[in-house]
């Protein structure tokens, strides 16, 4: 999955925007909380993160070409090094879940209005 493919998925999204931040990834957002992180440039240049289920992170993290995301395994991120290996159908679900997950943490009002 690369940027493109990412923006257009997300594009759609209530309160959804993506900007750069630490120089080399393309963080998206909604309301300001991280949901996905597509790193742009450098060592881990491909690799998608996102957010899940506390109950899934040990699951995930057990699977192939799934490992705790740097810096944000502690709040139950994933890293995919390598998105494309896995099926473009699964991590579309996974990043819509993400999206979910921290919408879902806002306050009541703000989901209202970013009600689909």
């Amino acid at each position: 999955m690369d940027e493109h493919v990412l923006r257009r998925l997300t594009a759609g999204w209530p309160g959804v925007e993506a900007g750069l931040k630490w120089e080399d990834d393309l963080v998206f957002t909604v309301a300001g909380k991280m949901f996905c992180v597509l790193c742009l440039r450098g060592p881990q240049a491909g690799a998608l993160s996102f957010k899940v289920e506390d109950g899934r992170f040990l699951e995930l993290t057990g699977q192939p070409g799934f490992v705790p995301a740097p810096y944000l395994a502690r709040a139950k991120w994933v890293q995919v090094p390598d998105p494309a290996r896995l099926p473009a159908a699964e991590l579309r679900a996974l990043v819509r879940r993400a999206y979910e997950l921290v919408r879902a943490r806002l306050p009541k009002k703000l989901q209202r209005e970013l009600a689909d």
